[in-house]
């Protein structure tokens, strides 16, 4: 019987658990909705950094060694916009440069970011269905210590994540509303996944939107999350810095607690030893994805263990 699954997402370690299920289930029967609160406005671009990465990645072209952009593309815009004298301190690849170019084109022909993506993946020989979280622009804002306020993009590249954060802000989240397309999806999902992704700069803008954190609740389903926190760290970007600098101890625990009653299962990795965890459903696997096999071999694991036990409950 046909299994559907959203998963949530956003950033790298998301688009890696996003690319295992692809391989694993039939492309109707994946969501991917993906964090839209790093999107922003460059040189007139509307660029949508989660939704490429998820959209690169699915469709075999992303960047391996960084984990986003196109494989093998190339720099002389940015080259030519540096003999200007600008501070090109946001890295546009050429072949990347095309996608932001029709996207920001589209939307200006009022087409909606779900439209937009759907059209870009469909172009790129992406079957599986990529939902934005939202049609509205809503913006991550960062409140830090060393520059006050700042735009995400501005944190998490032009600084490289290094200020201390104080608290953060999702500018425009009150007039977001939850697309058709998302409500569909998480209406009909058998099992609902939340990605090893920042639980906080990723997973919380999705969540954020008005709704869509009480249907998610309300799902008599399995709810799981995968850990982005192994060891005390995170496997990529300011995870546990940022849980420091807001409060948090860095751990899987801490992780399963925000997210609170959005899931009833977590997994974390094996290497954190059994972890007492106040869910019922809770499995330590091997989370950490370095090859495609990694990524396919969790994705199975996970989705077995979610239907062995979600059978044993029914």
């Amino acid at each position: 019987m046909a299994v559907k699954v959203v998963v949530l997402v956003g950033g790298v370690g998301g688009a890696k658990l996003a690319y295992g299920l692809a391989r694993v289930l039939p492309p109707e029967d994946l969501t991917v909705i993906v964090n839209t609160g790093d999107d922003f406005w460059h040189y007139g671009l509307r660029i949508c950094p989660d939704l490429d990465t998820i959209l690169y990645t699915l469709a075999e072209v992303v960047d391996k060694s960084n984990g986003w952009g196109v494989g093998g593309d190339t720099v002389h815009l940015l080259d030519a916009l540096r003999r200007y004298g600008e501070d090109t301190w946001f890295r546009l690849g050429d072949q990347d440069v095309a996608t932001h170019l029709l996207r920001t084109h589209w939307l200006r022909e009022e087409q909606t970011l779900t439209a937009i993506t759907a059209r870009l993946a469909a172009a790129l020989g992406v079957r599986v269905t990529i939902l934005p979280m939202t049609d509205e622009p809503v913006a991550t804002m960062v409140n830090t210590v060393e520059y006050g306020e700042i735009t995400f993009q501005e944190y998490f590249v032009r600084y490289r994540w290094q200020p201390t954060v104080k608290s953060l802000r999702l500018d425009g989240i009150e007039q977001a509303r939850m697309t058709d397309a998302v409500c569909h999806a998480i209406e009909q999902a058998d099992i609902i996944l939340i990605g090893p992704s920042n639980p906080w700069l990723s997973i919380d803008p999705i969540l954020s939107v008005p709704g869509l954190r009480t249907l998610v609740e309300s799902r008599p389903i399995p709810r799981v999350a995968v850990t982005p926190i192994v060891g005390g760290r995170a496997l990529k970007g300011p995870a546990a810095k940022l849980m420091v600098e807001l409060g948090y101890n860095p751990s899987p625990l801490a992780v399963a607690d925000h997210y609170g009653s959005v899931i009833n299962g977590f997994v974390y990795d094996r290497s954190d030893g059994q972890l007492s965890m106040p869910l019922l459903h809770t499995a330590g696997f091997e989370t950490i994805m370095k090859t495609e096999n990694d990524k396919i071999f969790l994705a199975e694991t996970v989705l077995q263990w979610i239907k062995d036990w979600h059978s044993i409950q029914a």
